[in-house]
């Protein structure tokens, strides 16, 4: 009898542990089975970047733009080293959309700044992962790089994220950020001037109607950038707006009303601001802000 409960007791531990293994095995396995891959991550990030396919809503595309930053930055550690041509493609990504997020969503000045330095960081990542970049950069320094940047989406997004840091950083922008700034628009404009709707002139025109007096150039210089801006599309709203507030306010009434006006007219037709639905979005904003105030 003792014997018999001895060898009971030991069978029923050793079934014991061989059902717990069992269990732990199928949970793990079910949970590896369950992890996404990079390409499905890269899927779900670009539908929630997706601002065209359904009716635009301001207020609730703040959380799909959260999430496909947070699904690419997700993605990025599962991609292979050799992908550089998809890594890049995701930083740009990302820098494209924390730039987005802090100019639209983020009302604290220290939330954006980080967001911009983010930003920024991924357009540096992004450009460094270019091996003629590194080699131009340790050659003839990194201004020099930029200027012989090749990829259109990463030198403008770089600039841009670069010039909205350097918004909170003064002392760096004069000493020498704000060219850096300038060498990335120059450089877009001569890749791509119709990118992102004209967004080469339309960065330039800003850049030099804010910074003239720091690179030497005169300030009426931003005005064909902006001009040629609009030539490249109409539909693209702050292409209008951006002329208005910094050029044409206190200096052009007569042009500052005929571009807001023309901002106002046509935010009244669903088909133009469904063309560029954020940036339109917060276009029309500002439009009718900078009418209220004039």
């Amino acid at each position: 009898m003792y014997a018999d409960r001895v060898f009971t007791s030991r069978g029923l531990v050793s079934r014991s542990v061989g059902i717990a293994v069992l269990v732990a095995f199928v949970v793990s396995t079910s949970i590896v089975a369950e992890e996404p891959d990079a390409a499905t991550l890269l899927a779900e990030a670009e539908a929630a970047f997706d601002r065209w396919s359904e009716p635009f809503d301001f207020d609730a595309y703040e959380a799909s733009l959260r999430e496909a930053i947070s699904l690419w930055e997700e993605a990025l550690p599962l991609l292979p080293d050799e992908d550089s041509a998809t890594r890049v493609r995701i930083l740009n990504r990302l820098s494209q959309a924390l730039f987005e997020l802090a100019t639209a969503y983020l009302p604290d000045a220290r939330d954006r700044e980080a967001a911009f330095e983010r930003a920024r960081d991924a357009g540096l990542a992004a450009l460094e992962l270019d091996p003629a970049f590194v080699a131009t950069r340790e050659a003839g320094g990194f201004r020099a790089a930029l200027r012989a940047a090749t990829d259109i989406e990463t030198i403008f997004w770089y600039g841009n994220t670069l010039g909205s840091w350097l918004d909170f950083h003064r002392t760096r922008a004069i000493f020498g950020g704000v060219r850096d700034v300038g060498a990335c628009f120059e450089r877009s404009i001569e890749l791509d001037e119709t990118y992102d709707g004209g967004g080469p002139h339309r960065a330039m025109g800003i850049f030099i109607a804010q910074a003239h007096f720091v690179v030497g150039r005169s300030r009426g210089e931003a005005i064909e950038h902006f001009e040629r801006s609009i030539e490249i599309d109409l539909t693209y709203l702050e292409n209008h707006v951006n002329y208005a507030e910094h050029y044409a306010r206190g200096s052009d009434d007569d042009l500052f009303d005929r571009l807001i006006g023309t901002v106002l007219e046509a935010a009244e037709d669903p088909s133009i601001v469904a063309a560029h639905p954020l940036y339109n979005h917060l276009a029309i904003e500002r439009a009718r802000a900078l009418a209220d105030r004039q």
